[in-house]
Formats: structure tokens, C-alpha cells, sequence
């Protein structure tokens, strides 16, 4: 399953831009994603699932490029997207 954030109308989406995850120092890294997995609204399907879990999830989402780190400009804030 992959993880999706909460649902945002396309007229109030910001601009971003991809950042590569692997040019990301690791902490950072696991910050953004750990914020993202406990963000209220991110659908995880079935509930529960321990924080590390979660956290595997994702970065093997990003590897795989099913998800990826775009910087918002304009919230000046990370987030975790699905590729498209």
C-alpha cells in the first residue's frame, strides 16, 4: 500500500519542487518522513503498525520512486507525494 497525504483541492495545491531523497542528510530525512507518517489524515489502511514500520514503508516507497520529496515554496515545508 502506498502511503497518500490528506486530500488537498487541486486549486489550493502549492508549487514545489522535487528534492532527490538520497541528497537529503539521514536525519532530515527520517524527520520528514516520521512528521508525514504521523500526520492526522495520512491513510494507512488498516490502523495501527508500529512508528519504525511506518518509517520502512516509506523509505522503501521512495527507493522504489513510487513516493517522493517535493519542497513546498510557497509553506516553505517538506512533504511526501506519490509520483505520478
Amino acid at each position: 500500500m502506498v502511503a497518500t497525504s490528506p486530500k488537498i483541492p487541486a486549486n489550493q495545491q502549492e508549487q514545489g519542487i522535487e528534492v532527490p531523497y538520497e541528497r537529503l542528510d539521514p536525519e532530515t530525512l527520517r524527520n520528514v518522513i516520521q512528521e508525514f507518517v504521523t500526520r492526522d489524515g495520512a491513510d494507512w489502511g488498516e490502523v495501527g503498525g508500529a512508528l519504525e514500520d511506518k518509517v520502512a514503508q516509506v523509505m522503501q516507497q521512495l527507493r522504489n520512486r513510487k513516493v517522493k520529496v517535493v519542497f513546498e515554496l510557497k509553506s516553505q515545508t517538506a512533504n511526501i507525494v506519490v509520483c505520478r
